[in-house]
């Protein structure tokens, strides 16, 4: 009996924080689902005219990467189409003419998730670009695959 009561106030509080944990965890996933929920974003929510700077390392094999730098004024329609002027730097240098014309699509996914491809001709390929909007899409935070080059989109209304 003694070694029965004995177990027991051992277990209680090991239940009672097991409870806590688990709610706590069921909260925060209650609150992920509950942001998802009330804001869903679309093509729609990305739209209109973005200032952006970018910065990072373009990857080009042996010997080493160059450093990227860039600014440029981007129109994103709201429907998955983006026209942006840029201004780049490559190791320093500049590329193309002083403000280049680039094109390309965009898909905005519910979670505010989504890419991008970018035809521009400061580059060989199309950029591939994953991107989060946030500030119920005022800013844009992008990463470009293929090389370590990250920007900021913020919406100059």
């Amino acid at each position: 009996m003694k070694q029965d009561l004995r177990n027991s106030t051992l277990a209680i509080p090991l239940i009672v924080v097991c409870f806590l944990l688990a709610s706590s965890s069921s909260a925060a996933e209650s609150d992920v689902a509950f942001s998802a929920r009330d804001h869903q974003c679309s093509n729609r929510m990305l739209s209109g005219d973005y200032g952006f700077a970018g910065e990072g390392l373009v990857i080009t094999g042996p010997p080493q990467p160059l450093p990227f730098s860039g600014v440029g004024m981007a129109h994103f329609d709201g429907k998955g189409n983006l026209s942006w002027l840029e201004h780049t730097l490559i190791g320093g240098q500049l590329q193309g003419t002083e403000w280049t014309m680039a094109t390309g699509t965009y898909t905005v996914n519910a979670n505010c998730t989504g890419t991008a491809v970018v035809n521009t001709p400061n580059s060989p390929v199309p950029l591939n670009i994953a991107f989060v909007v946030v500030k119920q899409g005022r800013e844009v935070r992008s990463v470009g695959d293929g090389h370590a080059i990250n920007s900021v989109f913020i919406r100059t209304d």
